[in-house]
């Protein structure tokens, strides 16, 4: 099967598809979840889901799930049988409010004012039944979307913030925190410490390249142009040891803006400027990650969330990018928003191995090539996507969520919502289609991600940020995946 990298080459070459590509799985028919019988989620013919890790549900630690279920992983468990999730909570309430809160009293807590963090489950894959759920980290804010750890070894959880003292936390915000796998279990969170030399800024998700440990970070800060990150850690096992963050630049390009007036399938050239500051002192007026990147000559983005590695490569959303336009109002610098593109980072050439061919791969800092591979030309076709995941099969899931307030976005299968959300899949010949939606609520999909077998995808709805309602949802969808592109 034809994976992402080949897609903006089918596309402009003018290819023909396979039969299965022009429609994906199918037409979509609204399901009801095969645990509760409630009608949630429109998907193909064929595939099935349960629902679980709802909003207020008790979990073996005693607290209750809470708010707002962003970004996640799957990992094995240590449950026979059993499928580990790692699942954010971007929690947007104010410093130490109880509602929805992340929150094990005298735990080991960055900030005690913290609201947000993680939770980890055990999941049955073959029922949806939740077997342990528990917190994981606390003592942070707003975590968004994340990563998964150098050697799979757990989960990196990010801050989509720079908020601090002056907005009432205790302590400074916008950070990466690691999140064990095998971490202390219910009523024993991990440690919440921050890896300042990732980066202080408005972080979204994180993906790390195994051949070197290198961890990409996408940046989230809307109204304004976002930059494109890369930490190289001293020790990829260790990324609190220190090591650079710089920003992508386009070679012989300095302040190169991809966010309109791109073609698909074009290569540029990638270089990368160092951040001297990562951790700027923003409450006395330190100049940003952002600003700094971008005066060196570093690359605008627009609204940078999603990030992936596959095919070699480094995959991730401008959730506004593009020439088609969603009707916004323009940001401080004039941009007005589209409707989403997917770009992939093309690591530079290998060089040799250290250590006497015995160590990982030296790589040319300076190399790489930067490649639009998918545009949106209007929100029918895809609306702002957010997270995404490859699959197993070597295709790719978009998790949308819509972010315009100004064009309404309703779908046959939903009626009476407004802006609807889908997970879009990506067929081989780079055209989009519809894989699921959200008939319930108007809360965007997020957390994406496949069982370790590649035999359920798992996925949340995010329900609301600042409220019990409408409550956070996880799904677990089977079904014949190789009948179709994914």
């Amino acid at each position: 099967m034809q994976t992402l990298g080949s897609h903006a080459a089918w596309a402009t070459a003018g290819r023909p598809r396979r039969r299965h590509d022009r429609d994906g799985y199918g037409p979509l028919r609204r399901a009801r979840a095969a645990n509760t019988g409630e009608e949630l989620l429109a998907l193909p013919a064929g595939f099935t889901y349960t629902v679980f890790g709802l909003t207020g549900t008790t979990m073996s630690d005693g607290q209750a799930t809470p708010i707002a279920h962003d970004g996640m992983a799957a990992f094995p468990s240590p449950r026979r049988g059993a499928v580990r999730l790692i699942r954010n909570h971007e929690v947007r309430t104010g410093p130490g409010s109880p509602t929805g809160r992340v929150h094990v009293p005298g735990s080991d807590r960055y900030d005690e004012q913290g609201v947000a963090g993680t939770t980890t489950l055990d999941v049955d894959p073959r029922t949806g039944r939740v077997l342990e759920h528990f917190v994981s980290l606390n003592g942070t804010t707003t975590n968004c979307a994340g990563g998964v750890m150098y050697g799979g070894r757990g989960w990196l959880s990010c801050e989509e913030t720079t908020a601090g003292p002056r907005q009432g936390w205790q302590r400074k915000h916008g950070y990466v925190f690691e999140v064990p796998l095998h971490g202390p279990g219910p009523g024993r969170p991990a440690a919440s410490r921050p890896i300042t030399a990732m980066g202080r800024f408005s972080h979204e998700a994180v993906a790390v390249d195994p051949r070197t440990g290198y961890v990409y970070e996408t940046e989230d800060d809307s109204g304004k142009p976002n930059g494109f990150y890369r930490y190289r850690p001293r020790n990829p096992r260790d990324l609190a040891d220190g090591g650079v963050l710089e920003m992508l630049k386009i070679t012989g390009r300095p302040g190169y803006d991809t966010r309109e007036g791109q073609r698909m399938g074009a290569r540029l050239p990638v270089e990368w400027v160092r951040i001297d500051d990562p951790d700027p002192d923003l409450e006395n007026g330190a100049a940003t990650c952002t600003q700094q990147g971008l005066a060196a000559g570093g690359a605008k983005f627009n609204r940078l969330e999603g990030c992936w590695y596959g095919d070699g490569s480094i995959y991730f959303n401008s959730t506004s990018g593009g020439d088609a336009k969603n009707g916004d109002s323009p940001g401080a610098d004039g941009y007005r928003e589209g409707y989403g593109q997917v770009w992939r980072y093309i690591p530079g050439r290998r060089r040799d191995r250290d250590h006497g061919g015995r160590g990982p791969h030296r790589w040319n800092r300076d190399g790489g090539t930067l490649e639009l591979v998918y545009e949106s030309p209007g929100r029918k076709v895809l609306d702002s996507p957010d997270n995404l995941t490859f699959t197993p099969r070597g295709g790719i899931i978009l998790c949308e969520d819509d972010a315009s307030s100004a064009d309404a976005d309703p779908h046959p299968l939903a009626p009476g919502l407004d802006n609807v959300n889908r997970l879009i899949g990506l067929d081989p010949g780079g055209a989009p289609f519809e894989f699921a939606v959200n008939i319930t609520d108007d809360s965007e999909f997020a957390g994406a991600c496949f069982s370790p077998d590649g035999s359920v995808l798992f996925a949340n709805t995010l329900g609301s940020t600042t409220d019990l309602t409408p409550p956070g949802r996880t799904y677990a969808i089977r079904g014949p995946w190789r009948r179709g592109p994914l």
